[in-house]
């Protein structure tokens, strides 16, 4: 029995302190759990269309400028060669008037092409109007409003030049006829500066210096204006959110520094408090912490001081380091 003694004393001063570990374990101030972030640059084309090639795949980093994807340019290519046709056959005509010492009466024929001319900008400025309006209320895209824009100069344009061509074949002189012509010419050049714009609109280009984080469509499918094709990471919009128990609240402000950990994270890997949620929120499924379980929390996000290449969706610990908080902005 005296035996017995020692070793069940052992056992129950192991226990005791087992106990009191994790006793002090569960009421230490755990760390706030969060997961890494990040502020996706969505890249799409102006106007829809079938992809032709893509360039970048996920994982690849690119550089601002960068061609991405280009979209099937057949239809645009031919508007292009066209618009050069027909700004051949403009500057041609004006350099004919120079030239010649007079031209044939054609008035009855100028007229027709004026009422032509207007019609056509009867119906240009009513659907430009039609889609400034759609566009007020978020129904259209920039690139539907630009093109009916364009389509109402270039209307308003031809309009003049008919009446400029009429009032030239009633005076005697030559210079409202060659200041016709060259009228004609800048719609012509207007017209071909309208469809290089759009051929170039075929071609996407990334605007930042980023990581592609993810691809959406592939070569041969055919995307609508505006429908993302890719998303793009850059660094600068990497961000760790985090959500903090309404006990704490009060202890955390905006531009205050917090540390944060986690697997395989560097050490002193420090962040800046941008974003506190007013309103509470349930804790979200992806933080597994006993302690913070069915209670209300709210959100919080931080930027990191440094640049850091972390995976999107990565669970991270957030800590508040009070003797950085005279750090905090005001």
């Amino acid at each position: 029995m005296k035996r017995a003694l020692p070793a069940l004393l052992l056992i129950v001063i192991v226990l005791g302190a087992g106990i009191w570990y994790f006793t002090r374990s569960d009421t230490a101030p755990p760390g706030y759990q969060g997961y890494v972030e990040g502020d996706l640059v969505q890249m799409a084309p102006e106007e829809g269309g079938r992809i032709d090639r893509l360039l970048v795949d996920a994982g690849d980093q690119v550089t601002q400028g960068q061609l991405l994807f280009t979209l099937d340019a057949a239809m645009q290519t031919a508007q292009v060669e066209e618009a050069k046709a027909r700004l051949k056959q403009m500057q041609a005509q004006a350099e004919n008037l120079r030239a010649a010492e007079q031209r044939p009466e054609q008035i009855a024929v100028l007229e027709a092409t004026r009422e032509r001319a207007q019609a056509a900008l009867e119906f240009s400025r009513g659907d430009f109007n039609r889609q400034r309006t759609l566009f007020d209320k978020g129904y259209s895209s920039q690139s539907r409003l630009d093109q009916a824009e364009a389509a109402f100069e270039r209307d308003k344009a031809a309009l003049q030049e008919a009446e400029r061509q009429i009032e030239a074949a009633r005076l005697s002189g030559r210079s409202a006829e060659i200041a016709a012509a060259e009228a004609a010419v800048h719609v012509a050049e207007a017209a071909l500066q309208q469809a290089e714009t759009r051929l170039a609109k075929r071609r996407v280009v990334s605007s930042v210096a980023a990581r592609v984080q993810d691809v959406y469509f592939r070569p041969g499918e055919v995307v609508n204006a505006g429908q993302p094709v890719l998303a793009l990471l850059p660094p600068a919009n990497l961000k760790f959110r985090f959500y903090v128990p309404e006990t704490v609240l009060a202890t955390l402000v905006l531009g205050q520094t917090v540390a944060v950990t986690c697997d395989s994270c560097p050490a002193d890997l420090q962040a800046r408090i941008t974003f506190i949620s007013r309103e509470a929120e349930f804790t979200p499924p992806v933080i597994f912490s006993e302690q913070e379980r069915s209670k209300l929390v709210f959100r919080a996000e931080a930027r990191p001081l440094t640049d850091i290449a972390l995976p999107v969706g990565l669970p991270i610990s957030v800590a508040p380091e009070p003797r950085l908080a005279a750090e905090a902005v005001p």
